[in-house]
């Protein structure tokens, strides 16, 4: 499947007057579908879901190219998923389109402590005036995430003032990360993947959410077993949960009413 991050790679690679070489990672062949070396491909484990939430990544210039870069893994579970590069003196005209569709309800997702009060919200609203309200004339929620360091990151914010009006969700975590593939000097700063998994809980999609939990988990685990020249543990516990997670979630019979 090509996906948004996928062709947003393709591109950075076209300008490339070099070949990017991940930092401590393989130099060797990788997979097009999942970035992982042949041997420890996990394209046949990727989830197939619907999901009403979109997810709009702006990404730092090099972190498409990185093969620990999890946004990918958002791309691969959430159908409407889109990604742009970023850049200080220009935005691309697609992604100004986007946040001004009227199907989407955009959430900038970032740290209250660094925004004006009225502009932040904790929670997810959508025109038909309820919190997670399902129905066909709310608007869907549109989660813009960005993706790159925490530097980057700040740095990003500051400097895109085309994101100035959107209310900015600012996410409570109350869980550590569990990404395990780059260093942050912080454990309360959760990677691009978990950030999106939160979201979508409070969007009212749990399933979505617990998929893409799991999906990290072993995307984290082929990598790192990749890295260690070890085979993949397809019968552990990450497998298992994936697994299970994939088929989809039972539907609730009605109880007929009593007579």
């Amino acid at each position: 499947m090509i996906h948004a991050v996928a062709r947003l790679r393709t591109a950075r690679l076209a300008r490339s007057a070099k070949p990017f070489l991940a930092r401590g990672g393989s130099k060797g062949e990788r997979c097009a579908g999942c970035r992982l070396i042949p041997t420890h491909c996990m394209c046949a484990l990727r989830p197939a879901l619907t999901t009403r939430s979109g997810v709009c990544l702006i990404m730092c210039d090099t972190e498409p190219l990185k093969p620990s870069n999890t946004g990918w893994l958002i791309a691969d579970v959430v159908p409407d998923t889109a990604a742009f590069g970023w850049a200080r003196t220009e935005v691309d005209p697609a992604l100004l389109a986007m946040l001004a569709d009227p199907q989407w309800q955009p959430y900038l997702v970032f740290p209250g402590e660094f925004v004006a009060p009225e502009r932040v919200v904790t929670r997810i609203q959508n025109i038909a005036g309820s919190v997670g309200d399902p129905s066909p004339e709310g608007k869907r929620a549109l989660f813009v995430l960005l993706d790159a360091t925490w530097p980057e990151a700040r740095k990003m914010f500051r400097k895109s003032p085309y994101l100035d009006h959107l209310p900015v969700l600012s996410l409570q975590p109350d869980q550590l990360s569990r990404y395990r593939l780059r260093r942050s000097r912080r454990d309360n700063h959760l990677c691009t993947s978990e950030v999106a998994a939160l979201c979508l809980d409070l969007a009212g999609e749990a399933h979505a959410a617990q998929t893409l939990e799991a999906y990290l988990d072993v995307f984290t685990h082929h990598y790192l077993q990749a890295r260690n020249q070890l085979p993949s543990e397809l019968e552990g516990a990450a497998h298992r949960r994936l697994r299970s997670l994939r088929l989809p979630p039972p539907k609730m019979t009605p109880v007929p009413d009593a007579k």
